[in-house]
């Protein structure tokens, strides 16, 4: 197992990249094979991370079984991390923060983990039907259970992380980052610096747009992206050009775009963890070997100069999927 740099996610010291599970077989049309999957979480183990992050949302819970499968075979440490409210209920994809739907999903949640404890759940989105507090309560009652070892929270606003910190301490805030997507640094980022949170940043080469992934809006079924405003067209044409700028710098570098990305996350703040996902071996190695890069400083002038305001067109998600944000809007931010 190799070593890699660590940073502080509340209570746990973890590998400063983590891995994100959730396109393993969820979100991204079909799914690998199981035994390429697990070979590819158990290369990540190899490689030194330590952090794994999944949802019950994920694949109906397979996610969450094809992690515990995989991670049951390696005697190495780890920190699991998933999430409640974003569920399937009957077959058909729920939203509820009551306190009583909370402590359902985790309970599935620690049958198909095949463990009594889970390091960290997050609520995956605010209910806003529900009291944040009373959200928060169930998983403090739940980790006074000794059912969890943290509390997290998943694309909340700045406003909403302060409400839920007075009721208990919040050990991290997890929402997209990367230098396309910046509304973290609207308020987010400085208050979970003050607070003394951890920041899990998701999507940080852009659900695949600065990892030489998107060319052509020609997606499989199932692929999220179809749905996504900035990954359609016309926005998808104008978007790319930025992109093509992008990569262009990070080959003036010696670095493949995701690894700039990945750098560049990573150099924001040292209360930041970010967690690519992918299904590729080679790229979880390029994705990895991030962690040791220096960037120089001119650098994020430059990114900021490719990525200015207008040249990326398009909401992050589409309309139904973004009124389940919390998060705040840049000025003037393309919500259609």
């Amino acid at each position: 197992m190799t070593l890699l740099p660590t940073r502080a996610l509340g209570p746990y010291t973890v590998s400063s990249i983590g891995l994100g599970c959730m396109n393993l077989n969820h979100a991204y049309g079909v799914p690998p094979q199981e035994a390429d999957a697990i070979a590819l979480l158990h290369r990540a183990v190899d490689l030194g991370i330590t952090l794994f992050d999944t949802a019950a949302l994920y694949g109906l819970g397979d996610n969450e079984r094809l992690v515990a499968k995989a991670l049951a075979t390696r005697s190495e440490p780890v920190t699991l991390t998933t999430k409640c409210v974003l569920d399937f209920v009957d077959g058909k994809r729920s939203l509820n923060g009551a306190p009583d739907a909370i402590t359902r999903t985790v309970e599935g949640s620690l049958d198909r983990l095949g463990t009594d404890h889970i390091a960290l759940v997050y609520l995956h989105r605010l209910d806003k039907k529900v009291p944040i507090e009373e959200s928060v309560g169930a998983l403090v009652r739940l980790k006074e259970a000794g059912k969890i070892g943290a509390i997290g929270l998943s694309e909340m606003s700045a406003a909403t992380i302060r409400r839920a910190q007075a009721v208990h301490p919040i050990a991290a805030v997890q929402s997209e980052y990367s230098p396309v997507v910046r509304n973290p640094e609207l308020a987010v980022l400085d208050a979970c610096r003050e607070l003394g949170i951890a920041f899990v940043a998701f999507s940080p080469v852009a659900r695949g747009l600065l990892a030489g992934a998107v060319r052509k809006a020609d997606y499989a079924a199932h692929d999220i992206r179809a749905q996504m405003p900035r990954f359609t067209e016309p926005n998808l044409t104008h978007n790319l050009q930025a992109v093509d700028a992008y990569d262009a710098l990070a080959a003036r570098h010696g670095m493949t775009p995701a690894q700039l990305s990945i750098a560049w996350t990573l150099a924001r703040g040292e209360h930041i963890i970010p967690i690519p996902g992918t299904r590729s071996i080679r790229h979880l190695e390029e994705d990895v070997a991030a962690a040791t890069m220096a960037l120089p400083e001119d650098i994020f002038a430059e990114i900021d100069a490719i990525f200015a305001p207008g040249a990326i067109r398009g909401a992050r998600y589409a309309a139904a999927m973004q009124a389940q944000i919390d998060t705040e809007t840049l000025p003037g931010e393309d919500l259609a």
